[in-house]
């Protein structure tokens, strides 16, 4: 598989859902929006992206997967989304990658609770 930044898939169209001429499909440019070491982290980004409800692809060289390898070109994990949602999925891998904007989410945490069945 090559590295590129996108390729070409069809995907099944859902304009014409009700339309009585089955396998009418719509070509969906995905474009790779990280590159993890592994297929186990890429699948994570990608499940992130998911809940987002973001189409995503993820996949591993084969022989880097069959060499179960997370380092080096054949290791690498790609995380793919449709070019219209690319944007939006590189706004949230950015904000996750954030320091700063983790920990203020937890800023108004309380963790005292723990504390006490300690």
């Amino acid at each position: 598989m090559s590295d590129s930044n996108s390729s070409a898939l069809p995907l099944p169209s859902h304009e014409n859902e009700n339309s009585s001429s089955p396998g009418r499909y719509q070509e969906v440019k995905w474009e790779v929006v990280a590159r993890m070491p592994g297929i186990t982290p890429a699948t994570i980004v990608a499940g992130r992206l998911k809940t987002e409800g973001i189409p995503v692809r993820v996949w591993q060289e084969g022989a880097g997967q069959a060499l179960g390898l997370t380092v080096g070109l054949l290791g690498t994990g790609y995380v793919a989304v449709p070019e219209e949602f690319a944007d939006r999925a590189l706004e949230i891998l950015e904000d996750e990658q954030d320091p700063d904007a983790f920990a203020e989410a937890f800023d108004d945490f309380d963790d005292s609770a723990f504390d006490e069945e300690l």
